[in-house]
């Protein structure tokens, strides 16, 4: 037996001694440190104590077949080259041997050279493999690594958006100041009945992003018209309901926002059909828009108007409990009304604390909703 552990091992195992003495003998002038023995129990005990790059193994053995230190190998060895040995020239039992994992099939009598021409192309085989396993995994690695700067880069962008879009929010604030924290109460009043019904976190997230900008078409809306004082004619409301539109086309062109720009174009919709631009009805409104419908109809009546000073809450959830399967969906309405009047009054006094200390829409805005969401 060959000496130099530099060389590959190979195992040959066979209940006669002559055989595996004879293809040892051929495979350490071949340069191959090699060992034998004769059960496979002794091959198993072998591999316990030494590494091995390739097992030649007869497949009708006294106690453990061929076939069944296969299998065992294949379980603890999975990368050490196997080639069946067998008197029988039988087709079915080289297809059997294969299925199992081997790599190569032999016919004894040993023809020695194309023995080790097997063997030899056995090892190659199983480098091969190995060496297309190792780039896999450096590959899967690689798309781990990507798929994660990718997330962190999509989530900065989303930051982002986020902060360009309370800018404009804020902006907006300024030039409407009779509906001064309205986009952040209503947004906060849709995450109460959105929890309630038991929306996801992404239809939280959506809901919380299309309330909160329910309104940014506006700004495509002229002052004259945005801030007249007094009933609009025909025609400046139809200008008016553009906003919604406006919204839209500004939002869905943002890959995040776009489902939150649905809710922004069919905010006006209503669950009858009688609502804009769309007519909309029933169920083919999504329900973060009749969730809003709902939130905004609370909010319009408990705010001071020019015309009038607020409603109670009380009233609000009298005139909403009225307009049930007309202008709202009774489903949403029936959440909205086992929700505590007093849920409703924090949220208020809240949204006006933030305000009375910044003097400005919060700075918190979408990032501040996502938050509130997650920690839900």
């Amino acid at each position: 037996m060959a000496n130099d552990e530099s060389n590959r091992r190979v195992l040959v195992v066979d209940d006669e001694a002559p055989v595996w003495q004879l293809l040892g003998e051929k495979l350490g002038r071949s340069g191959f440190d090699w060992q034998g023995c004769s059960s496979g129990k002794e091959a198993l005990e072998w591999l316990e104590r030494k590494q091995f790059d390739a097992i030649i193994s007869d497949l009708k053995m006294p106690g453990m077949t061929g076939l069944k230190l296969l299998k065992e190998i294949r379980k603890s060895h999975p990368h050490v080259a196997f080639l069946m040995a067998t008197g029988e020239d039988d087709i079915r039992v080289a297809v059997e041997a294969m299925k199992q994992g081997s790599d190569d099939y032999l016919v004894k009598p040993f023809h020695l050279d194309a023995a080790l021409g097997s063997v030899q192309r056995a090892l190659e085989k199983k480098q091969l493999e190995m060496e297309l396993e190792k780039y896999r995994e450096h590959l899967e690695e690689i798309v781990d690594q990507r798929t994660r700067q990718l997330q962190i880069a999509t989530k900065r962008i989303e930051h982002t958006y986020d902060d360009t879009l309370e800018a404009l929010g804020a902006a907006l604030d300024l030039r409407d100041t009779e509906t001064a924290g309205h986009s952040r109460r209503v947004s906060l009043y849709c995450l109460e009945i959105a929890r309630a019904i038991g929306c996801s976190l992404e239809q939280l997230k959506t809901i919380a992003r299309g309330a909160y900008l329910h309104d940014i078409g506006k700004i495509g809306i002229p002052d004259s018209i945005l801030l007249k004082e007094g009933k609009l004619s025909a025609e400046e409301q139809t200008v008016m309901q553009t906003h919604v539109r406006i919204g839209y086309e500004l939002l869905s062109r943002i890959p995040f926002l776009a489902a939150a720009a649905e809710i922004v174009l069919t905010h006006q919709e209503q669950y009858d059909g009688t609502g804009y631009p769309q007519g909309l009805a029933g169920e083919e409104i999504p329900l973060g828009a009749r969730i809003f419908a709902v939130a905004d109809t609370l909010d319009a009546m408990t705010s001071d108007r020019p015309y009038r000073q607020a409603l109670p809450f009380s009233t609000a959830r009298e005139e909403i409990s009225r307009e049930s399967g007309r202008q709202f969906d009774p489903d949403v309405v029936r959440v909205f009304l086992s929700i505590p009047e007093q849920t409703w009054k924090n949220i208020r006094r809240e949204v006006a604390g933030v305000r009375g200390r910044t003097n400005s829409l919060p700075p918190e805005g979408l990032q501040t909703f996502a938050r509130e969401v997650q920690v839900q």
